[in-house]
């Protein structure tokens, strides 16, 4: 019955050592208002300096983006007040943005969907106001951080659309290294703009912005609950009444969406040039500058010159620290196939809460050793997974350590497998005559009871090779 119509602006964190017009360090989790300054704390006469790293990290998104790229940009002034913004105006960037126009595709359901960027613009961060038990406090540290908010075209369809394209724009922002993106910490923070219209209509109806949200997850459910809260208004004929221009928080305990504000149009900020910054003028060699392979490169790589599946290829390029972690397993000369499973199945498997690839046990040196020990059949591939479970809770033990510990050396001398074959096949002659007589199903029987005398130790290409040659 309705479609939905969803638009997102990020605000991604850019990872310069400095803030965006003043030579404050841009470290997270510093005491209170120590990385502040004249310029920071607004004071009389304090004037902003570009950034100059922030503006090449702005042209390297363009360029991922197929976006036009400005060669002249302007900053503004955007006046609100609020506690944490002591100029009572925010340096951003409006008509003339650095970057427009861009696009980039997600996956959905096997099929690719163009999703356009409107903009992406430079502009500085606010402060941060810390609310305790029985007063408030702002701190100033966050406050002139370099922030690049990137705006989509309102054409994303539902909340999976939407994960789906900040998964991918995620994954790009990791990739050109032009920020950490770390939701917990806010350098990569999310507002939906939400609404609902009639399928078929072309009308844009009223939007509800959601404001700040930082996990896939939220973003998710608070999209979910707000369509679901537009869609129920529209159906009992109230929807004029109780969908309005707003700005909305979400509750991450209720799951709910709650009114925070009126939401205002750009008029009400009263943008206007800053009079304390000159244009800025990209010389060609900032604009030709050289950008790492991307996410969807990285993939092509992997499917074409590795022969991983697709679907695999989308896992290891789903997090720079997983890329890396595979292409370093793939330059110590080993089977891509074998690294894939290692790395996406069996590793990560045993990643649970808080732990991810990035903080990992397991080091890759350590898994690419265990990989290289399965390959020439020191261990089998099941005795494999018993010892990575080990050094993964063992993290001081070393794979050949770990083996020798755990006695799972694989047997590979002839003669000790040839003997306990000799003995299973004397102990049922009847099943080796059946074999013989056609019945090839039960050469699996054999290989079965060979390894189950051998404990698992036995190394399988052997027993297969050895029961071959005396089954003819």
């Amino acid at each position: 019955m309705f479609e939905v119509v969803i638009g997102l602006e990020v605000h991604a964190q850019l990872n310069t050592k400095t803030k965006i017009f003043c030579s404050c360090a841009t470290s997270f989790g510093e005491e209170s208002n120590t990385n502040v300054c004249p310029t920071c704390l607004a004071l009389p006469g304090a004037l902003p300096v570009l950034n100059k790293e922030a503006t090449t990290k702005a042209i390297a998104f363009g360029k991922a983006i197929n976006a036009t790229i400005n060669q002249k940009s302007i900053f503004n002034r955007k006046n609100y007040f609020y506690p944490d913004l002591p100029k009572a105006y925010q340096i951003s960037q409006f008509d003339v943005p650095i970057v427009e126009n861009g696009e980039l595709f997600i996956n959905i359901n096997g099929d690719n969907k163009r999703i356009g960027i409107t903009r992406a613009h430079l502009e500085e961060d606010a402060g941060k106001n810390i609310h305790e038990s029985n007063f408030s406090k702002v701190d100033l540290n966050r406050a002139g951080t370099p922030l690049l908010e990137i705006v989509s075209e309102p054409e994303l369809r539902s909340s999976d659309e939407a994960v789906a394209y900040l998964k991918k724009l995620h994954s790009i922002i990791r990739f050109l290294d032009i920020s950490d993106a770390n939701m917990q910490e806010g350098s990569f923070r999310c507002d939906a703009n939400v609404s609902i219209r009639p399928k078929g209509d072309t009308k844009l109806y009223t939007r509800v912005e959601i404001k700040n949200l930082n996990s896939f997850r939220f973003i998710q459910k608070a999209i979910d609950y707000e369509v679901m809260r537009q869609s129920q208004a529209w159906e009992d004929g109230v929807y004029e009444d109780e969908v309005f221009q707003e700005t909305r928080l979400f509750d991450t305990v209720n799951l709910v969406t709650k009114s925070m504000r009126g939401k205002e149009d750009s008029a009400e900020y009263r943008y206007f040039p800053d009079p304390d910054l000159l244009p800025v003028i990209l010389s060609d060699d900032m604009l030709n500058i050289k950008i790492p392979e991307l996410p969807d490169e990285k993939k092509a790589k992997f499917i074409d010159k590795f022969g991983i599946k697709e679907s695999d290829s989308e896992v290891l390029v789903s997090s720079l620290e997983l890329c890396r972690y595979f292409e370093y397993l793939i330059s110590q000369n080993l089977s891509p196939k074998l690294c894939v499973t290692w790395l996406t199945t069996e590793l990560m498997g045993l990643l649970k809460g808080d732990l991810t690839i990035e903080n990992s046990p397991v080091k890759q040196e350590k898994l690419a050793l265990l990989i290289r020990r399965i390959e020439e059949g020191v261990i089998s591939a099941k005795a494999g997974k018993d010892i990575l479970a080990y050094v993964f809770e063992n993290v001081e033990i070393d794979i050949d350590d770990a083996i020798e510990k755990l006695g799972l050396k694989q047997v590979s001398d002839d003669g000790a497998i040839e003997k306990i074959i000799d003995e299973i096949l004397q102990s049922n002659e009847d099943k080796v005559a059946e074999y013989k007589s056609g019945k090839d199903k039960l050469f699996g029987f054999f290989v079965g009871q060979a390894m189950k005398a051998g404990k698992g130790a036995f190394n399988p290409n052997k027993v297969n090779e050895i029961l071959k040659a005396k089954l003819g």
